[in-house]
């Protein structure tokens, strides 16, 4: 069975919408990766960092998912990662309300010894001097890296973010931190700058308008499913990520005919993530379901056209 290595937060998060708000719940981008990549024949690991208060329901429900927690330091005396966010009307934006670094503020991963040759490496959201960490970790070279970034990170630690760009083979952000990060408005021009970065591939989401591919002249584009309500967006893009790649981990072809499936495998977890507050829809997921939500992919972009000769 193939390997995945997870990099990301496993933590607390207190969620406000227009439709409702959460006291602590289980969160942070590790977990929603995992949650999502349990979906495939993998065997999966997360590295990450928690503090004594973090219940060790949470950590019985990931291993329950066939997911390996040996990487999940956890710090005696210590407390858990904590973000608190309220969502506008339109849920395409967000305010911090609050962010406590805690434990992860002194975090040095720490690679599970069979998980050093993985053959899939998911870098989630994290400082990308953490990144570097684990890669330096690897016994062999990963068949592919996927970094997840994000606007914090350009900011306040672009040439380290650069540094581990160099490393990766495909980078995973959004349109605004795409426009950001190459300093290009127009997408197509942004991904040729990211390219020259390091990634070969470059994958730029755009919320509920889907996700676009690009590698060298090649560009593939998904949309996202139109769904009658979105309950909650938290987690959505480590959600994809994590079908993302696990799905490529699954099925050992990394060419850019197969990418394109991988974005819907993505897609398709992450419009679950969005109906519940949290990892709760992630949580109770079936694979029936999943198949039956893939089937509505594949009706929303299928046709016949005739072109004229």
């Amino acid at each position: 069975m193939n390997k995945l290595l997870i990099v990301g937060t496993v933590a607390f998060d207190a969620i406000e919408t227009p439709f409702g708000k959460t006291d602590k719940i289980l969160g942070g981008a590790g977990t929603y990766i995992g949650l999502s990549a349990s979906h495939f024949n993998v065997a999966s690991a997360i590295v990450s960092v928690v503090g004594d208060d973090f219940p060790q329901e949470y950590l019985d429900l990931l291993t329950s998912k066939n997911i390996d927690t040996t990487g999940i330091e956890v710090v005696p005396g210590g407390k858990t990662f904590f973000w608190s966010g309220k969502y506008h009307n339109d849920l395409n934006s967000r305010d911090t309300l609050d962010t406590q670094l805690n434990v992860l503020a002194d975090f040095n991963p720490i690679v599970p010894e069979n998980f050093k040759d993985a053959d899939v490496v998911m870098l989630g959201n994290l400082h990308p001097n953490i990144q570097i960490g684990v890669l330096d970790q690897m016994t062999r070279k990963p068949k592919l890296v996927v970094l997840d970034t994000m606007n914090f990170w350009m900011d306040c630690a672009l040439s380290e973010l650069k540094e581990v760009m160099k490393r990766i083979d495909v980078i995973t952000i959004n349109d605004e931190e795409a426009r950001q990060l190459s300093g290009e408005y127009s997408l197509v021009k942004a991904a040729e700058v990211i390219h020259q970065m390091g990634p070969k591939y470059v994958v730029i989401k755009k919320g509920e308008h889907g996700a676009l591919l690009f590698n060298d002249d090649h560009v593939f584009f998904a949309p996202a499913l139109p769904l009658k309500e979105v309950f909650d967006p938290t987690g959505a893009g480590d959600t994809f990520a994590g079908g993302f790649s696990g799905y490529l981990a699954q099925s050992e072809n990394i060419s850019f005919s197969n990418m394109k499936n991988a974005i819907i495998y993505g897609s398709n977890l992450a419009s679950f993530c969005v109906e519940k507050f949290g990892t709760e829809r992630m949580v109770n997921l079936s694979e029936q379901e999943v198949d039956a939500r893939l089937q509505q992919f594949k009706m929303l972009t299928q046709f016949d056209i005739e072109l004229a000769d």
